[in-house]
């Protein structure tokens, strides 16, 4: 599989969200969040900071699903990218 430009294939990271006093979030109120965590699976030919197997936070708004050989993936651009840890 190769990505072209400057396109950015991840996998969503699902993360339970707790609050300093220990209570835990539901999935309703982090939909509320602006940005989500994935994992690169694949960057672009032309994606020149962010590499496969970073862990990045993106703008969910942003991008659109897929299925590649039935398993679900989210395409980004690279100027999506908020944060690489």
């Amino acid at each position: 599989m190769k990505l072209i430009g400057k396109n950015i294939l991840i996998e969503v990271i699902n993360e339970e969200v707790k609050t300093s006093s220990g209570l835990l979030l539901s999935s309703e109120d982090t939909s509320q969040f602006r940005y989500s965590k994935g994992k690169v699976v694949e960057p672009g030919t032309n994606v020149e900071v962010i590499n496969k197997g970073d862990v990045i936070y993106y703008d969910k708004r942003q991008g659109y699903t897929m299925l590649i050989e039935n398993e679900k993936f989210t395409v980004i651009q690279e100027r999506d990218v908020v944060v690489v840890l």
